[in-house]
């Protein structure tokens, strides 16, 4: 019996597939955060986990042992908001970059995103940016 791939694991999934998720004005907003994304990474999209656009990936191990492989930037588009992945506690290390964001929620990596009408992109994009460079940088 093979053994089954982590849940995290990039895909051969059409991107186009998961941009689909979202419709209406969301779907060309998808179009936007993928072009912004690659844009930053210089990377080529790939969906993992069957529903996450990834660029570009990397390893990383937690004290506790734990290992796996994650995207460098990552979103998830959807049917009524865009979930983009970030480093951990983000909302705590740039808050000043989220007072400018706009409308939007947190997690501890996470960002939700229900439209980008309102969105300050160059805001956006400093998150992004300040999150790749935390993600690649040595003991990150």
């Amino acid at each position: 019996m093979a053994a089954k791939p982590p849940a995290m694991s990039p895909s051969d999934l059409p991107v186009a597939q998961v941009l689909d998720r979202a419709t209406g004005p969301r779907r060309a907003e998808a179009e936007e955060l993928l072009a912004m994304l690659g844009g930053i990474s210089g990377e080529t999209p790939v969906v993992w986990a069957g529903r996450i656009i990834g660029f570009g990936e990397y390893e990383y191990r937690y004290a506790s042992g734990h290992s796996g492989r994650s995207p460098l930037l990552a979103f998830a588009p959807g049917p009524t908001k865009h979930t983009i992945y970030l480093v951990n506690d983000f909302s705590q290390r740039w808050p000043e970059l989220l007072d400018r964001l706009g409308p939007h929620r947190s997690s501890k990596a996470c960002l939700y995103l229900t439209r980008l009408s309102g969105v300050d992109r160059s805001a956006l994009r400093e998150l992004l940016e300040h999150s790749l460079a935390e993600t690649m940088s040595p003991g990150s």
